[in-house]
């Protein structure tokens, strides 16, 4: 098995050297409904659909319940997930008010089995010029590094947009930043984002 990423030959007109500059994206296949998968699930199991299907939705509504009352619940096989906030931080407690937060986020940490899964999986790359031709294929010889949803950096998390700028300064890919933030930091300008205050998850 083997992750499949799409490079693709992209004007980017953005940052202080726009261009021409390969893209990569993985390549998705469509998605399993569910259905689909309760039905591999039995098989694989020897359960009875039905039984799979009445626990798969008995799951599904206790982790929204325990999750929605703070708790960081248990997703089997596969690691735990948590609800939490992106939120601005002020000095004065009187400004303290819900307008603060930016959005409600869901944290998703996975298992150290899955996260061994995803580093011993091998990486094809495809290439394709700005004309969709392919010119090149590539089996990655990375070192399998798996981010870490609980260490990349609490607080600022700059997301860029998917490395859109060619200038690391820039603002692609920058998961993790400086505690507390300057912003949201999107991928653009000089990395200071909105400048309207420290903005970080609240927990």
């Amino acid at each position: 098995m083997a992750i499949k990423i799409n490079a693709r030959e992209t004007n980017l007109k953005i940052g202080k050297t726009p261009g021409y500059y390969y893209v990569m994206t993985p390549e998705l296949y469509i998605a399993l409904n569910k259905d689909k998968v309760i039905k591999e699930a039995a098989l694989r199991s020897g359960v009875n659909k039905g039984v799979m299907q009445a626990c798969w939705d008995a799951a599904g509504e206790v982790i929204k319940a325990w999750a929605t009352e703070g708790h960081s619940v248990a997703i089997p096989g596969l690691g735990t997930m948590r609800f939490t906030v992106r939120s601005k931080a002020v000095a004065d407690v009187n400004k303290v008010k819900t307008s603060l937060i930016k959005c409600r986020r869901i944290v998703f940490t996975p298992d150290v089995d899955l996260k061994e899964e995803l580093a011993n999986t091998s990486i094809q790359i495809t290439c394709y010029d700005r004309n969709g031709e392919i010119v090149k294929r590539v089996t990655s010889a990375d070192d399998g590094t798996v981010e870490d949803p609980d260490n990349t950096g609490e607080g600022g998390e700059n997301t860029g947009n998917g490395g859109a700028s060619p200038n690391p300064s820039e603002g692609g890919e920058n998961n993790g930043g400086t505690t507390g933030g300057e912003g949201d930091d999107n991928g653009g300008g000089d990395g200071n984002g909105g400048g309207d205050g420290p903005i970080g998850d609240a927990e």
